[in-house]
């Protein structure tokens, strides 16, 4: 009898090992989205074991996957950017720099195939909810203490102590808080309707908690801009007529609530006019005023090749070559590398074509989450934040909200698709 335990100690623990194999990588991504609002080195290391752990996997159905639009419009624009960098003028470092921010698009096919297959996508949204409200906790401490912030060690350069920045930026902070708040949002109506009320008030006052940071502490404009558009999105997907129509009044209410008893939101709203009446009337840099002048002198470079557009790292050396003294016109002067739109950035580099592939790729990935199911949400949820921030930026190419697009599209992605596969 111990002699037959013995024999099969090794063939089950053989067995565990070969079993583990997918639930390696899916660990390695948990990994990934953990590091995510925290640290960008960390990310880039732990997409080498990931890799490594996903060549383990059964691949044979891999190349299949890679036709289907939703995987192949990636790659279709990653392949845009590589073959733009032959009839660009810039000098060969901008172009491959340039060739970095769409070359991690190309993890979004992996993605999709892994969790299609193998269930773990939760791993992946509990890591990121974890560590995003670690970084609301810890930025209510910086809001306290601004010396608390982690830029002042952690920063390459001279950092000017900001209240309420724990990390990285605003921006990236505010995207992060957003998406969180917004994602709870599914779950916690599920759980009343299941009458888990106690879990359902948790996950409000995470949602709470994310909203009021933003709020009260720091939030970015794009943010603002966003957050009521993606509400109205899910009571219009989600909610009966009349519970869309009270859900939308309430949004309402809540955000008069908050301009009376908020100083610093009205301090951002004010921002906007703010900027403008500086660019305009005093031609200086400014956030919202000098995008008006990227987007000016954008539009004109579409106009001189608007069918392949300049070639991939041009748009600094097209600004640099419309720049005016920069001492006698600051606004007229700058020169930069990004228009803050990423539809102008795509524009300029790949011209009409691709526009057209940009376009097609958040096309088709929202069409993917056309279902029911907290992946189709966080999926729906993440393409529509990316497209309204997109707008003012370019958060497809930027790295935190990239590749906050990257692994949400992915994950949601793959299990959406998962799903209709089983309920077909």
């Amino acid at each position: 009898m111990t002699g037959v335990m013995n024999e099969q100690r090794p063939a089950s623990m053989l067995s565990a090992i070969w079993a583990a194999r997918y639930r390696t990588p899916a660990r390695f991504v948990a990994l990934i989205t953990l590091l995510l609002p925290w640290s960008t080195t960390g990310l880039t290391f732990a997409l080498i074991p990931w890799l490594i752990a996903f060549a383990f996997v059964d691949l044979r159905e891999f190349p299949r996957s890679l036709l289907r639009p939703v995987c192949l419009l990636p790659i279709a624009l990653v392949a845009l950017a590589l073959v733009g960098t032959l009839w660009s003028d810039a000098p060969w470092p901008e172009r491959l720099h340039a060739l970095g921010p769409p070359v991690k698009l190309l993890v979004i096919p992996l993605l999709i195939y892994q969790f299609e297959r193998w269930p773990y996508g939760n791993w992946v949204f509990s890591a990121f909810l974890a560590s995003c409200a670690l970084l609301m906790l810890y930025s209510f401490m910086v809001a306290i203490d601004p010396n608390f912030s982690l830029k002042l060690y952690l920063s390459r350069g001279p950092y000017k102590v900001e209240s309420g920045i724990a990390v990285r930026n605003y921006i990236d902070q505010s995207q992060e808080f957003a998406l969180c708040a917004l994602a709870l949002i599914y779950p916690i109506v599920a759980l009343l309707r299941r009458g888990r009320v106690r879990l359902a008030a948790l996950l409000a006052v995470l949602a709470v908690g994310f909203l009021a940071n933003m709020m009260f502490v720091v939030v970015s404009r794009t943010a603002l801009v966003t957050l009521p558009v993606l509400v109205v999105v899910f009571a219009l997907l989600h909610l009966h007529w009349r519970a869309a129509l009270v859900a939308i009044g309430a949004m309402g209410i809540v955000a008069v609530l908050l301009w009376n008893v908020s100083p610093h939101l009205r301090l951002t709203i004010a921002k906007f006019s703010g900027d403008y009446q500086a660019s305009i009337v005093g031609n200086d840099v400014s956030g919202m005023g000098s995008r008006l002048e990227y987007w000016r002198k954008s539009l004109r470079f579409v106009g001189d090749a608007p069918l392949l557009g300049h070639g991939t790292g041009s748009i600094r050396e097209l600004f640099a070559s419309v720049a005016a003294d920069a001492e006698a016109d600051r606004l007229a002067g700058e020169i930069v590398s990004n228009p803050h739109n990423q539809t102008l950035s795509v524009a300029v580099q790949w011209g009409v074509i691709g526009v057209l592939v940009l376009y097609a790729l958040w096309f088709a990935h929202l069409l993917m989450f056309r279902g029911e199911g907290l992946a189709c949400w966080i999926g729906l949820l993440v393409v529509v934040q990316n497209m309204l921030s997109s707008l003012l930026n370019t958060h497809l190419f930027d790295f935190t909200a990239g590749w906050i697009y990257v692994l949400g599209v992915g994950v949601a992605g793959g299990m959406a698709l998962a799903a209709n596969k089983t309920a077909g």
